[in-house]
C-alpha cells in the first residue's frame, strides 16, 4: 500500500514537472500581438545589405563586416517623434562611432577591453533607463565592440574602421528619417488620439463598477501623449500643427477632470452619447490636423444639432460635459491659419534627472551597475574559453540580461538557447551549399528583415534568424573551415553566457527592487507633500520656478518607484503577495502626483489655509512613519481643498488601504 501511495507520487510529481516545463517552452513561443509595420523590416534589411554590397564591389572584405555592424544603428529606430528619432539616432551614429575606435585601440590589451566593455554596458542601460529612450538599449553597442575587439589587432586601422561604421551608420539616420516628409507629426497625432479613445472607454465605465483600472489607464495615457508631444517640439521651429495638438491635450486634461467629478456621484452613469462622440473626435484628430481650409463640421455649436433626443433632459453636470466636447471638435476643425493658441511648455531638465538618478536607490543606476558588472564578468570568463570567437559568451549574456527580472532573464535564457540551436542546425544546412558572396548578402537582407518583423512578438523565433545571418555573415567575412567546429563553439558559448546571465541576476537581483519599494514611496509621498507647500506659498506665482523643480522631482520619484514596482513584481522572493498587494497604492500615488500636476501647470497655485496645510501635512508625515516603520496607520481625516476636492478624497482612500495592511 505504502509502496503504490510512493509510486503515485512520484508519477504526480513527474507529471508536475513535465507540465511546467512544457507550460515553460509554451511561454517562450508564445507570440504576442503587437504592431510592427513591415516598412520597418525592410529598411533593417536595406540598412545591412547596402553597406555590405558596397564593400563586397570595392573587394573589402573588412569594410562588408564593419560596414555591416554600422547597419546594426537602425534597430535603435522605433516608433517616436521624428525630432527625437533624429537626436536620438545621431547619439547612436555617435555612440557606434566611438564604440568601434575605441574597441580596435584598445584590441591588444584584453583586460582593458572587459573593463571598457562592463563600463559600456553599465553607461548605455543608465542611459537608456533615465532618459526612458525606447530600442534596445546597451545590446548591439556591446555587440559591435565585441566583433570589432576580435577584428584582426590593428590599432593604426581605428580611424578607418570609425570611419566605415560612421558612414554606414549615418546611412541608416538618413533611412530612419525617410518618412518624416510624408508623416511629420504622425507619431504625437497617433498618442493624442489613444488618449482620446481612452476617455470615451472611462465614459463608458462610469457607473458601471470598478473604473479605478480605467482611470489609471487615462491618467497613463494622458502621461504619454504629454511626454510624446514634448519630445516633438522644435525650439527652433513654429509649427501650427503642434500647437494645436498641445491645445487638444490640454483639453482632453480638462475632459477628464470633468468625467471624474461625475464619475465621483452617486449612481452616476454616463449617457452612451457622450462615449460615442468623444471616439468620433479621436477619429477626426488625425483627419483634421492639419486642415487648412475650414472643415463642414465645424459648425457653432449652439446652432449644432444635438445628439440627444428631443425627450432627454440633461441635468446641468452633463450639459457642461457636452460644452467641453462642442469646444473640443471647434478646436479639431479650426483652420490653420486661424490658430492663435498660447501654449506653456516646460521640458523636464536633463541634469535633474541625472542627479536623481545617481543614487543608490534609483532602479536606473541599480540596473546599469548590475549589467556592467556581469557583461565584465562573462567578458573575463571568455578569455579562458578554448574556442574561436570568445565574444559570443558576452554577447549571449547582454542579450539575455535584456529581461529586466530575473523571471524575464530566465525566460530570455531559454528562447535565446533554443532559437540559437534551431538557427545553427538552418546557417548549418545553407553552408553545406556553398552559397556565393552576392547569395550570402541576399540572405543576410532577408534574415535581418525576418529578425526586425518578428523580434517583437517573439523572441525565440527572432533568436533563429539572428543566429543564422550572424553564421552567415561570419563565414562571408572570414571563410571559416570548420563549420561544424565553428556552430559547436557558437552553441557552447550561448550556453555559458546565459547561465552567467542567470547566475548575475539571480545573485545581484533576486530582491533589489522590492527592498526599496518602502523607501521610494517615502520619498514621492514627501515629494507630493512639498508640492502642496510650495502651492500654497505661491500665490500669484511668486515662486514658480521652485515650484516648478518640486514638481520634476515629484515626477522622477513616481518614475522610479513605478519601474521599482514593475521590476519586483518579476522577482523571486518571499514577499511576492505583499507586492501583488501594493497595487492600488500605486494606482493612488500616481492618480494624487497627476492632479497635482495639473494644478501647477494650469494654476501654479491654491487657496490652502495654514490650519488645512498643517492637517494635510499631518496626514503625509503619519503616511511616510507607517510606511517606513511598518506599521498600520490611523488614519486622519485630510481637509476638504474646494479647488480640487479629488486630491482630498484619493489621499483619503491611500490612508484607508495603509491602515489595513502592512507593506514591508
Amino acid at each position: 500500500m505504502v509502496k503504490n501511495q510512493n509510486e503515485d507520487s512520484k508519477k504526480s510529481i513527474l507529471t508536475s514537472m513535465i507540465m511546467s516545463i512544457f507550460n515553460i517552452l509554451k511561454q517562450a513561443f508564445e507570440f504576442r500581438d503587437v504592431p510592427n509595420p513591415w516598412q520597418k523590416s525592410v529598411g533593417a534589411a536595406i540598412c545591412t545589405g547596402v553597406p555590405m554590397l558596397i564593400g563586397y564591389f570595392s573587394n573589402q572584405p573588412e569594410w562588408r563586416l564593419v560596414g555591416g555592424l554600422g547597419g546594426f544603428a537602425y534597430l535603435y529606430f522605433v516608433n517616436e517623434t521624428y525630432y527625437r528619432r533624429a537626436k536620438k539616432m545621431f547619439w547612436v551614429v555617435v555612440g557606434f562611432t566611438l564604440t568601434v575606435f575605441l574597441a580596435t585601440l584598445l584590441a591588444p590589451h584584453p583586460l582593458l577591453i572587459i573593463l571598457t566593455l562592463g563600463f559600456i554596458g553599465a553607461l548605455a542601460t543608465f542611459l537608456f533607463g533615465v532618459f526612458r529612450i525606447p530600442g534596445p538599449a546597451a545590446i548591439f553597442f556591446v555587440m559591435i565592440y565585441l566583433i570589432a575587439a576580435s577584428l584582426p589587432v590593428d590599432p593604426m586601422a581605428a580611424p578607418v574602421r570609425a570611419l566605415v561604421v560612421f558612414l554606414s551608420a549615418t546611412f541608416t539616420w538618413f533611412v530612419s528619417m525617410a518618412g518624416a516628409p510624408f508623416d511629420i507629426h504622425g507619431p504625437e497625432t497617433r498618442a493624442l488620439k489613444s488618449t482620446y479613445l481612452a476617455l470615451a472607454d472611462f465614459s463608458d465605465a462610469i457607473g458601471k463598477g470598478n473604473i479605478h483600472a480605467m482611470r489609471n489607464r487615462v491618467v497613463n495615457t494622458l502621461k504619454e501623449s504629454e511626454d510624446t508631444l514634448l519630445t516633438a517640439r522644435i525650439p527652433w521651429k513654429e509649427s501650427l500643427v503642434y500647437n494645436r495638438l498641445v491645445f487638444l491635450n490640454e483639453q482632453a486634461n480638462m475632459l477628464f477632470l470633468k468625467l471624474l467629478e461625475l464619475s465621483y456621484q452617486e449612481d452616476a452613469k454616463i449617457p452612451v452619447q457622450f462615449g460615442d462622440m468623444i471616439r468620433d473626435l479621436s477619429k477626426r484628430i488625425k483627419l483634421n490636423v492639419e486642415r487648412k481650409e475650414k472643415s463642414a463640421s465645424a459648425a457653432d455649436p449652439s446652432s449644432r444639432q444635438s445628439p440627444f433626443e428631443k425627450s432627454q433632459v440633461l441635468d446641468e453636470e452633463y450639459r457642461s460635459l457636452l460644452e467641453i466636447i462642442y469646444e473640443l471638435e471647434i478646436t479639431v476643425n479650426t483652420p490653420l491659419q486661424d490658430i492663435a493658441y498660447e501654449i506653456n511648455i516646460t521640458k523636464p531638465s536633463r541634469k535633474m534627472k541625472l542627479m536623481e538618478a545617481m543614487d543608490k536607490d534609483s532602479i536606473f543606476f541599480i540596473n546599469g551597475i548590475r549589467y556592467g558588472v556581469i557583461l565584465a564578468v562573462s567578458g573575463l570568463v571568455a578569455l579562458y574559453v578554448p574556442y574561436e570567437m570568445p565574444y559570443w559568451i558576452p554577447i549571449a549574456c547582454a542579450a539575455v540580461m535584456l529581461g529586466s527580472t530575473i523571471i524575464a532573464t530566465f525566460y530570455r535564457a531559454i528562447q535565446r538557447s533554443i532559437g540559437t540551436f534551431i538557427g545553427i542546425g538552418f546557417a548549418g544546412l545553407v553552408l553545406s551549399r556553398e552559397p556565393q558572396g552576392y547569395e550570402i548578402i541576399l540572405l543576410a537582407m532577408i534574415l535581418t528583415g525576418l529578425t526586425e518583423f518578428i523580434v517583437m512578438r517573439n523572441y525565440a523565433v527572432a533568436a533563429i534568424f539572428i543566429t543564422a545571418n550572424t553564421l552567415l555573415i561570419a563565414e562571408y567575412t572570414t571563410k571559416i573551415s570548420d563549420i561544424t567546429y565553428f556552430m559547436q563553439a557558437r552553441v557552447i558559448n550561448t550556453i555559458i553566457g546565459s547561465v552567467i546571465a542567470l547566475a548575475g541576476t539571480y545573485i545581484m537581483g533576486r530582491r533589489s527592487a522590492s527592498s526599496r519599494l518602502n523607501g521610494l514611496m517615502a520619498k514621492l509621498l514627501r515629494s507630493q507633500s512639498r508640492v502642496l507647500v510650495l502651492l500654497a506659498e505661491n500665490q500669484g506665482k511668486e515662486n514658480w520656478d521652485k515650484t516648478l523643480w518640486i514638481k520634476e522631482k515629484m515626477q522622477i520619484n513616481l518614475t522610479n518607484f513605478k519601474m521599482t514596482y514593475t521590476t519586483a513584481l518579476g522577482e523571486i522572493s518571499g514577499n511576492k503577495e505583499m507586492i501583488q498587494e501594493l497595487w492600488p497604492v500605486v494606482f493612488s500615488l500616481e492618480y494624487i502626483s497627476y492632479l497635482m500636476e495639473h494644478v501647477c501647470i494650469t494654476k501654479g497655485y491654491l487657496n490652502i489655509s495654514p490650519e488645512d496645510l498643517s492637517r494635510l501635512n499631518r496626514v503625509y508625515e503619519k503616511m511616510v512613519h507607517s510606511i517606513e516603520n511598518a506599521q498600520l496607520m490611523q488614519p486622519e481625516k485630510a481637509p476638504v481643498l474646494d479647488e480640487i476636492p479629488k486630491i482630498t478624497q484619493e489621499i483619503n482612500i491611500l490612508q484607508d488601504i495603509l491602515s489595513k495592511k502592512i507593506y514591508s
